[in-house]
């Protein structure tokens, strides 16, 4: 995706397919949704393996199950109590796709994706583990709700109008961007907030991740 924008691949490319309380789907050079780039497919990238090591912050835990944060992607996981059970020692995880995340689109095939991507509207846990989380959105989601709905997008359509990566941007023109750290003080004590007005499990999608862009 670095690469593809950094070649403008993506500027001018229209949301075709838009399913509210779902997601956004762009990224297509053909604006239908039967397209890509040049470049090969991606292998499935639907589980990771997770030990001791790998940063995440854990919001709650039920039975066999972990879930929480590694950045600002929210995650699900097999609790670290079970790697001594494996050869590894490690365990099992995934993305969680809440309302934000950042995923890659595919056909029936799990190693076909290129250039097309999907914007969570909203939370749908019925894609974890079925497709690749990349990032997540995390300032503009009132922008990525607002674009225009349908399936597929009936003319004109939502574009996006320039892509760039933000490390390419020059200094005098880049926009700061401050997002809460998942591991500080303040998320934590949100947390145990959050979790003292839950009546069952807490989840990451109960959760926002504070930003400020300017």
């Amino acid at each position: 995706m670095r690469d593809l924008a950094r070649a403008g691949f993506y500027n001018g490319r229209a949301f075709f397919r838009v399913v509210d309380n779902f997601m956004d789907q762009t990224g297509d050079p053909t604006d239908t949704g039967t397209g890509g780039s040049t470049k090969p497919n991606l292998p499935a990238e639907f589980v990771f393996k997770r030990d001791a090591t790998t940063p995440m912050v854990v919001v709650d835990t039920q039975g066999g199950r972990e879930s929480g944060f590694i950045g600002a992607l929210p995650v699900l996981s097999q609790t670290l109590a079970l790697a001594a059970m494996t050869a590894d020692g490690k365990v099992n995880a995934m993305a969680d796709f809440c309302g934000g995340v950042v995923g890659m689109a595919r056909a029936q095939d799990p190693a076909s994706g290129n250039s097309q991507f999907f914007l969570m509207r909203a939370t749908q846990t019925n894609l974890n583990g079925q497709y690749t989380a990349v990032g997540r959105v995390i300032a503009g989601m009132d922008a990525v709700r607002q674009i225009k709905v349908g399936e597929p997008v009936a003319a004109p359509q939502d574009k996006m109008l320039t892509v760039r990566v933000l490390a390419d941007i020059p200094a005098a023109e880049r926009p700061s961007v401050r997002v809460i750290d998942t591991r500080g003080p303040w998320f934590t004590a949100e947390t145990a907030r959050m979790r003292a007005e839950k009546l069952v499990g807490l989840s990451p999608c109960d959760l926002d991740i504070p930003s400020q862009v300017k």
